[in-house]
């Protein structure tokens, strides 16, 4: 975590209305000032709509014009609410509401239900995933892994649309939807959950709008009450509105016009939730006298990430297009971006590791860099590569982090542990709050050093590493804190979803990065079948891959690289294009609309020689995983390891980190050290096949490898301490 000064953390109050204008723009000024009639503000990436809004709201809170418990704040994530809350009180506006739609909806249908329909509202249901398994069951219809989610999100879209199951299937041919699944038999398990959970008495997050909207429409006794409250209404992101909930929000307001809503129609990525621009593109339709303000004097990107920006939309086409917004950057230049190509994916993760390596020995924070990729599937080859160069990394957009299972572990033992106070032995020697939290977890699965290598241990440390240090940073801020105040906010953060720093660079996909932003960002994987991405197949549909690509260069600040690979595997034919989309922005390739007016920066190659097919050494099958790649053989086939090497190599790993100073794993990970084992290279050249062994790795440790290969002993102090690599 960076450090951050007291007046930072908490910012003064301003003193006066006028004072919360203070520091806004003349655009950002217009917007706060503009207090009556419906109000639509036009924001582009980084230019400050959350400062302009909440800053609205406080001007017209503290002039007296609006009420604070009046006001409803909406937005589309728990964070960005939480934030809005956190902005609003350090400028004097506590008790204004912002929630998410769900969480609006939620708290006024568990209000009104008894009033409504009678009895108590039924139960939430969290995941419904396991549901619709039963249901697919129920039909006689077999789902894989993949296709259950895959149903699973048709049927929430077909929600948020609000169409029924008997309509699933020409609402899909209507729209040219891409289903996973012939939709006559999605239609089929979408009915069979409804019907089950009519059966079971609970409802899902979809039906918490739905049932909400139903009440509004039947019940105009108590829409009115609502709208008693409520007299004015902040939409953020509005470009992702989906109509079941523009059907809400039109009953929040009734017959009235204060509204104000923002969004960029350029930053439309959702619409396969059922998100629309439509709403935002023609809100000056609905609300002809409307004031409309534009935001684009970007804050957070050099001017040489703006200009590829809107290089990028300046090739753009369609609706969304025709409203897409020039941004002007206010910082100081900056790099140009870089442009890299690779023969195959493994050669892109680790020249793409390398890059932040360097980035990170030259002060960069490793919390400020971030790999953003088109689909999940893409991140275990830079999982492994990060580990491989020694560079602590963290994955986003996977399982929340108060629901994986190792922090729900160590929540019971943290709970178990503080009933028990001075009767635990465990914290007979810890003497304050950390020490005793390190103690607790320490049974979970935490040590001081992280484990070598990726996968699953890792996530796992790197989970109990973060409540580590949240325990730390808790200890200092309330010196006197027991166990039981750390497990008091433990359950309140689990509450608001308000995760603590798990430390490294994030690894996410593009659509998991939105609303986020970083001081260097990588952009991997771009080239035709994945961005656009294979199944994009109408025009609309391209755009909006476009758009997507545009939100992946709007999250850096400083640092951009775009790279793609020529072919998946090493040796693979290299048939690979790069996307279509960087046409007339990237050196060398032709012009495909407006040029970028900020220089194009430079291609660099991949500086790893092309090597041939990747088979594995026991059946001699074609190698395809990053995994089974460096062991050189498919993760089934038998090992040949040489046990008593591999442990030796362990023991001269264990002191070279010790030397260094750094995580085992930085000199080489368990799977490099096993295929060195299995392998038992016997020159350098033997040795450089393996992967895991880079140019660097191989001079700094080779002699040193090769001579416990050859059963020689070799002194602890035989690397070079410098750290270089």
């Amino acid at each position: 975590m960076t450090s951050a000064t007291h007046s930072s953390l908490f910012p003064q109050v301003p003193e006066s209305a006028d004072a919360v204008l203070d520091g806004l723009d003349p655009e950002q000024r217009e917007v706060a000032t503009a207090l009556h009639g419906p109000v639509c503000v036009l924001a582009g990436a980084g230019t400050g709509k959350t400062r302009a809004i909440t800053h609205r709201i406080a001007y017209g809170v503290r002039a007296g014009i609006l009420q604070p418990a009046s006001v409803l704040a909406v937005t589309f994530t728990n964070r960005a609410a939480g934030e809005m809350r956190g902005r609003l009180r350090q400028l004097g506006a506590g008790g204004v509401q912002a929630r998410t739609f769900h969480s609006a909806a939620l708290r006024q249908l568990q209000y009104f239900w008894p009033k409504a329909v009678g009895g108590e509202l039924p139960r939430l249901l969290e995941r419904k995933i396991q549901l619709v398994a039963e249901s697919a069951a129920r039909c006689r219809i077999r789902l894989d892994r993949n296709e259950l989610r895959d149903v699973t999100s048709e049927i929430e879209w077909a929600k948020v649309t609000q169409t029924v199951p008997a309509d699933y299937p020409a609402a899909v041919a209507k729209t040219a939807r891409d289903a996973p699944r012939d939709p006559s038999e999605i239609s089929q398990i979408y009915g069979m959950y409804e019907q089950l959970k009519r059966d079971r008495a609970v409802i899902d997050f979809e039906d918490v709008l739905l049932l909400t909207v139903g009440i509004l429409q039947d019940r105009p006794d108590i829409a009115d009450q609502i709208r008693r409250q409520y007299h004015h209404f902040v939409v953020d992101e509005y470009q992702d509105v989906s109509p079941l909930q523009q059907r809400l929000l039109d009953l929040w307001l009734g017959s009235r016009d204060s509204l104000c809503v923002v969004g960029d129609a350029s930053q439309t990525i959702y619409s396969f939730t059922g998100a629309t621009p439509d709403h935002l593109l023609n809100f000056r339709t609905r609300h002809p006298n409307a004031t409309v303000v534009k935001l684009v004097r970007d804050y957070r990107s050099t001017p040489q990430v703006v200009h590829l920006a809107n290089g990028l939309l300046g090739q753009a086409k369609g609706k969304a297009a025709e409203h897409r917004l020039e941004l002007v950057s206010q910082r100081d230049s900056g790099p140009e971006p870089v442009y890299a190509e690779y023969p195959d994916e493994p050669t892109e993760a680790e020249g793409t590791a390398r890059r932040i390596r360097d980035l990170i020995d030259a002060g960069v924070p490793a919390g400020e860099i971030a790999v953003l990729y088109r689909i999940n599937a893409q991140s275990e080859v830079y999982e492994q590569a990060l580990a491989d160069a020694g560079v602590p990394y963290q994955l986003r957009g996977a399982e929340r982090f108060f629901e994986r299972q190792e922090v729900r572990e160590a929540g019971v033992a943290l709970r178990g542990a503080a009933r028990a106070g001075g009767n635990d032995s465990l914290l007979d020697a810890a003497e304050d709050l950390p020490a005793q939290v390190r103690a607790v977890l320490s049974t979970q699965g935490w040590a001081a050093e992280p484990p070598s290598g990726s996968g699953a241990v890792r996530d796992r440390w790197e989970s109990l590493a973060a409540l580590v240090r949240l325990a730390e940073d808790f200890g200092r801020a309330r010196p006197g804190a027991t166990l039981a105040d750390l497990v008091t906010e433990l359950d309140e953060r689990a509450a608001a979803q308000h995760a603590p720093t798990v430390q490294g660079v994030t690894l996410a996909s593009l659509h998991a990065a939105k609303g986020l932003e970083w001081d260097a960002v990588f952009l991997v994987g771009l080239t035709e079948g994945m961005m656009p991405i294979t199944y994009a197949k109408t025009d609309e549909q391209i755009e909006e891959e476009r758009r997507l690509l545009y939100v992946g260069v709007t999250r850096a600040r400083f640092h951009l690289c775009l790279s793609w690979a020529l072919s998946r595997a090493p040796g693979g034919r290299a048939s690979r294009r790069p996307t279509r989309f960087l046409n007339g922005l990237r050196p060398g390739s032709a012009a495909a609309g407006p040029r970028s007016a900020g220089g194009t920066g430079g291609t660099e190659r991949g500086r790893k020689r092309r090597r041939g097919p990747a088979l594995c050494r026991v059946c001699g099958k074609t190698l395809t995983e990053a995994g089974e790649m460096k062991l050189m053989r498919c993760e089934d086939c038998p090992s040949d390891m040489d046990e008593a090497l591999y442990e030796r190599l362990r023991e001269w790993r264990s002191g070279q980190a010790r030397l260094l100073g750094q995580p085992a794993y930085c000199v080489f990970t368990d799977k490099t050290l096993i295929a060195i084992a299995e392998a038992v290279p016997g020159d350098e050249g033997e040795l450089s096949r393996i992967s895991g062994v880079g140019g660097r790795k191989l001079e700094r440790f080779g002699s040193d490898v090769l001579a416990i290969c050859a059963g020689q002993e070799v002194g602890e102090g035989a690397g070079d301490p410098s750290g270089e690599d």
